[in-house]
């Protein structure tokens, strides 16, 4: 790993406490009706998809991202991950990605424009937006210690965020995006079935959120294709393209999966609730 990535990714880890509040514990243990179990009386994970009342798998439940082991982030991001770490937010509960978006990509054969590269030299720790309470976007949001809750109905899906009490709407009721829409936090976003597969769409995104705690930036112009699949009961594969040719310049994606935390919920989370963080922020 290059110097300069190893100073900032050090410095990364001792923002994550900033951006994460994790305890996602809120009834916890309470037995959710309708979760099959196995003879100990515990949720089968392994059990079939549920299914909705139109035949297609439900995806509703509280979900958390799998997340990489401790070894596997010391080799990417440097022995010294998790030093500073608070409990809850220790870095084997994140995903690789939450940190690096194109931690995949050799560095000469990354997609970023020189546009993109000159936004995220000029980015440092304290800077991103989640930093001041506001929305850490998509695929952010996803990955980081925070769960999230889906909630599907024959309209429309709500994606309930504990990360910012954020919350999102995916419109299945076969409109299409709008055409001249006013830039937003998290975008707009319209889904399809292909098969078992739910298939979103997103576009109308402003410029402020970060892909990842790095920062790696994105344009007004990006559109994201999310394909949500349910392959059985305590597992969600989720695979993200991003194209954004104003700061890439090819499409690229990620792939990870969502496991079910059954019998439990998510917190509320008002950032700014006694909030002494940004305080500290600004002094880095």
């Amino acid at each position: 790993m290059p110097m300069m990535m190893k100073t900032q990714t050090r410095r990364l880890w001792l923002l994550l406490p900033i951006l994460s509040c994790s305890a996602h514990a809120q009834w916890l243990n309470y037995p959710a009706p309708g979760t099959p179990r196995t003879r100990d009386g515990k949720p089968n994970l392994a059990a079939p998809a549920p299914r909705a009342s139109n035949g297609k798998p439900d995806l509703s439940g509280v979900w958390h991202v799998q997340p990489a082991s401790l070894a596997e982030m010391k080799r990417l991001y440097g022995n010294d991950v998790g030093e500073t770490s608070l409990p809850g937010m220790e870095p084997d509960t994140v995903s690789k990605y939450a940190i690096n978006i194109l931690v995949d990509f050799k560095p000469e054969d990354s997609p970023m424009r020189k546009e993109a590269a000159e936004v995220l030299r000029r980015r440092v720790p304290g800077s991103n937006p989640a930093d001041q309470c506001l929305p850490m976007g998509i695929p952010f949001a996803f990955l980081v210690s925070e769960a999230d809750k889906i909630v599907q109905t024959p309209g429309v899906l709500v994606m309930m965020f504990e990360s910012a009490d954020a919350h999102r709407q995916i419109y299945t009721d076969g409109r299409p995006l709008p055409q001249d829409p006013e830039p937003a936090w998290l975008g707009y976003s319209v889904g399809r079935w292909d098969g078992d597969t739910l298939v979103v769409q997103t576009a109308g995104f402003n410029d402020k959120t970060w892909l990842d705690a790095m920062g790696h930036p994105h344009s007004d112009a990006l559109r994201v294709t999310e394909r949500y699949h349910r392959r059985d009961f305590g597992h969600l594969d989720l695979e993200i393209t991003f194209d954004d040719p104003k700061m890439y310049t090819r499409p690229f994606a990620i792939k990870v999966t969502q496991e079910l935390l059954a019998d439990s919920d998510i917190l509320e989370f008002f950032c700014n609730e006694n909030e002494k963080d940004r305080a500290h922020a600004a002094r880095k």
